[in-house]
């Protein structure tokens, strides 16, 4: 194996477990990390999309028991199949609107400009949610994600559907829309957490199907590194998410994204750094 390609494979999945669930884009990150580390390509593209696989077994492992209780009781308890039937409504907007656009975007969209602009624009939003809850606070309408019915999963599905967009982050959309439709900052969090195993788990089934015929068994070692650097980090990641917003909002966060988008124009526009496609 190709030393060089493993390290910049590792790197990439520790970008990925870091990224995914903070309202940051993990997407975005990746293709500016694959841009500076000469690591570009459609099959780069694919392995960006399946190593979103290691980050989807840290949810699966941090939430287990829960997860073990939907599958037995999916005939048997109707809290688990409502549970259940809300993931799905909320995972149906981003599949759709995907399946129909995933090609265009990736052609447009998959570039450091286009992400950088949404950066910014996500951290602006966010901005202003925040602002919003603190000039005038309401109470949560829904504490628990055992509270949510269909409609405020599609509603949450449909937010969803805006992280299509590179850089705009599918946890960021899914958490400020959830907030904005009710939700707790915590329940909000921990849909944003489930939803993401029907989402990310049907993108790289999708992906590995559409770039089957640009793959090979030699491309299985990078694959799997980065994968497993995916799920320690997100791993760590979910676990410091979940403490952090007991006590905290998501400013930080924003003027993150504000700042980094900033970055990224003035270094494409000034020539300092030659950002790949």
């Amino acid at each position: 194996m190709d030393i060089v390609l493993a390290l910049k494979a590792l790197i990439m999945g520790i970008v990925e477990g870091l990224t995914e669930f903070l309202p940051i884009s993990s997407t975005g990150h990746l293709i500016l990390a694959g841009s500076l580390l000469d690591f570009t390509g459609e099959k780069v593209k694919t392995f960006e999309i399946v190593i979103q696989a290691g980050a989807i077994l840290a949810i699966v492992w941090e939430y287990r028991a829960r997860l073990l209780h939907v599958c037995t009781g999916l005939f048997s308890d109707r809290g688990a199949q409502k549970f259940a039937i809300n993931l799905v409504i909320a995972f149906i907007p981003a599949a759709v609107l995907g399946l129909i656009f995933s090609s265009a975007i990736k052609a447009k969209l998959f570039a450091p400009v286009p992400v950088a602009l949404a950066f910014i624009a996500g951290g602006l939003i966010i901005l202003w949610v925040e602002r919003r809850n603190k000039l005038s606070p309401v109470p949560p309408r829904i504490d628990s994600v055992d509270q949510m019915t269909a409609l405020d999963a599609l509603k949450v599905g449909l937010a969803q559907a805006f992280a299509l967009i590179p850089g705009t982050s599918r946890s960021g959309a899914t958490i400020i829309g959830g907030m904005l439709f009710g939700l707790s900052r915590k329940a909000a969090t921990e849909f944003s957490f489930f939803l993401a195993i029907p989402t990310l788990l049907g993108a790289t089934v999708y992906s590995l199907y559409k770039a089957r015929e640009l793959l090979s068994m030699e491309d299985l070692p990078l694959f799997g590194i980065g994968t497993l650097a995916a799920f320690v980090s997100a791993f760590f990641c979910v676990r410091w998410l979940l403490r952090y917003i007991s006590s905290h909002d998501f400013t930080i966060f924003a003027w993150y994204r504000i700042v980094f988008g900033f970055v990224i124009l003035a270094t494409a526009y000034s020539g300092l750094v030659v950002w790949a496609d």
